[in-house]
């Protein structure tokens, strides 16, 4: 990524660079997994469903902010892998409950070693150090608004 021909109006935005920066992670992590058939939003589904347990295709979809529309066609396309399952809701016919499957778990640690490399790739002119307080104004710049307020007052 060289930014070096934009125009310094541009290049002084915090907005401008962390778009920029996004742009070049959300290339390479694309990179990294679609020659494995994967999107990136089977790896946040594979992600959460590993890390938190069963649970319905809406909610599903508000956890990993992906657009209600999308999360039936990325199911069906992980569910076709046999890498999850979906079980009728005991409490709710209408609903399935989605779980992770052996499969699954093998092939979100398969994606998982393929995004590290991606993420050492974008983070090779950083020291380690600094990749961990990037990580740290990252998280704080998306925490909840409510987490803002209490930051600033301490």
């Amino acid at each position: 990524m060289d930014v070096s021909s934009a125009p310094t109006a541009l290049r002084t935005l915090p907005s401008w660079l962390l778009n920029q920066a996004a742009l070049a992670a959300n290339h390479l992590v694309a990179d990294a997994i679609e020659p494995l058939g994967a999107h990136r939003s089977h790896v946040a589904l594979l992600a959460a469903l590993d890390e938190l347990g069963p649970d319905s295709q809406a909610a599903l979809g508000r956890r990993c902010g992906i657009d209600r529309s999308d999360v039936v066609a990325h199911l069906n396309a992980l569910e076709a892998r046999r890498d999850i399952r979906r079980d009728p809701d005991p409490d709710d016919a209408r609903r399935n409950i989605v779980a992770i499957t052996p499969s699954g778990r093998r092939r979100l640690a398969t994606l998982q070693r393929h995004i590290a490399g991606a993420q050492d790739e974008l983070l090779a002119p950083l020291a380690a150090g600094e990749r961990a307080e990037l990580v740290r104004l990252l998280t704080a710049l998306v925490a909840e608004p409510t987490d803002r307020g209490r930051r600033s007052q301490h």
